[in-house]
């Protein structure tokens, strides 16, 4: 299952928030969107668990809550698709700026 965070605080790097989801279960992948410029973080980012009810339990547990100061989002990501499905965009199940 793809996980879509957002409100990341900037100084948050992939090893540590690998770690923190890695309490939830596996992590097969994670990326921290970052400006393509400046390489800083964007302040939202993707974590992939394999296992769905590991997944359900890390977004029950990890949205809302308080991560270095910032209220993170977290939810289940979904596939957007733009220009007849050429472009794919993962944005969250709610209505998002990002």
């Amino acid at each position: 299952m793809k996980i879509f965070i957002k409100n990341l605080p900037l100084q948050v790097e992939e090893a540590e928030l690998r770690e923190v989801f890695g309490d939830f279960g596996q992590v097969s992948s994670l990326r921290i969107i970052t400006d393509r410029e400046t390489r800083q973080s964007r302040g939202f980012g993707f974590v992939e668990m394999p296992n769905e009810a590991e997944a359900k339990e890390a977004i029950r547990n990890m949205n809302g809550g308080d991560y270095y100061g910032n209220r993170i989002f977290v939810a289940e990501a979904r596939d957007d698709f733009r220009s007849e499905g050429q472009n794919r965009n993962y944005r969250s199940q709610t209505n998002s700026r990002y």
